[in-house]
C-alpha cells in the first residue's frame, strides 16, 4: 500500500525505490530492536512497541504480535496523520503517543516498554530522584507522565508534557517512553532509564538509609559532559 497525498512524496525527490530500500532495512532494524527488548527483560510478550520515521512514513510494530515471528514481509507503516500506508497488519494501539512525538520533537525511532522497575517507580513518585547522572543523557530529571488509559489522544498529550525538553520518561502505572536520533539511541535510553530505576528502588529499600541525589545543577553538567562521550568520526 502506497502513501497518496498532496504536495510532493518523497519518493518524487529520491527514486521510490530508494524509498523502500530505506524502509526495508529501517524495519529490519526495528524488528531486531523490538526483539531485543524481550530478550534484555524490558518487555513480556507484545506488552511494547517500538517505531522509526523514515522521510514522513513512520514504521511500527503491529498489534498484538509477538515480535518472534515479525518477517520482512510484514513491515507495518503510517503517515504522520496516522493513515496507514504500509502493509496490512494493524498497528500497535500506542500509535497516538508514537505520532505524537514525532510530530512535536526531533525523534527519530522511539522505544516504549513496560520495564518492571520503571513500572514500579511510576507508581511511586512524581519524578525518578536523581541518584545518578545518567539522568543527564534523558536531558534532565525523568518526570512521570500522569495515568491515562493506553492507545489514548489523553495519555499521548500527558507523554509530551512529561517529554518537555526531555527524551525520555516514565508513564505512571504503565511503562517507560525514550526516543532518539536512531534506534540504538532509543533502545540505549530505555536500558539506562530501567537501570536508574532498579538503582534507586534498590538503595532506597536499605533501612534506615536514605540515598543522597545529584542536585540538578550536577545532573545538567553531566548532560553537558555525556553529549562529548564516546568516539569522534
Amino acid at each position: 500500500m502506497l502513501p497518496v497525498s498532496g504536495g510532493r512524496a518523497p519518493w518524487q525527490d529520491r527514486g521510490m525505490g530508494e524509498q523502500l530500500s530505506d524502509e526495508r532495512q529501517a524495519w529490519a532494524a526495528l524488528v531486531a530492536t523490538a526483539r531485543r527488548t524481550v530478550t534484555d527483560g524490558l518487555v513480556v510478550g507484545t506488552s511494547g512497541n517500538v517505531s522509526v520515521r523514515v522521510g514522513d512514513t513512520v514504521l511500527v510494530t503491529p498489534s498484538g504480535v509477538p515480535y518472534d515471528r515479525l518477517t520482512p514481509d510484514d513491515v507495518t507503516g503510517v503517515d504522520l496523520t496516522g493513515r496507514q500506508v504500509r502493509g496490512t497488519l494493524v498497528p500497535t494501539s500506542e500509535l497516538p503517543m508514537h505520532l505524537a512525538v514525532y510530530r512535536r520533537t526531533d525523534a527519530r525511532a522511539i522505544v516504549h516498554t513496560h520495564a518492571v522497575h520503571a513500572t514500579a517507580v511510576s507508581t511511586l513518585v512524581t519524578e525518578l530522584p536523581t541518584v545518578h547522572y545518567m539522568a543527564g543523557a534523558l536531558g534532565g530529571p525523568v518526570r512521570v507522565a500522569p495515568y491515562a488509559a493506553y492507545g489514548t489522544e489523553e495519555l499521548a498529550e500527558h507523554t509530551l508534557r512529561a517529554l518537555t525538553d526531555r527524551t525520555g520518561c516514565l508513564l505512571r502505572n504503565h511503562g517507560t517512553l525514550t526516543y532518539g536520533a536512531t534506534l540504538d539511541q532509543a533502545f540505549d535510553r530505555t536500558a539506562q532509564l530501567e537501570w536508574m530505576c532498579h538503582l534507586w528502588l534498590t538503595a532506597s529499600s536499605v533501612p534506615g538509609h536514605t540515598p543522597t541525589l545529584l542536585t540538578k545543577a550536577q545532573v545538567a553538567e553531566a548532560g553537558d559532559r555525556l553529549r562529548g562521550y564516546g568516539q569522534r568520526s
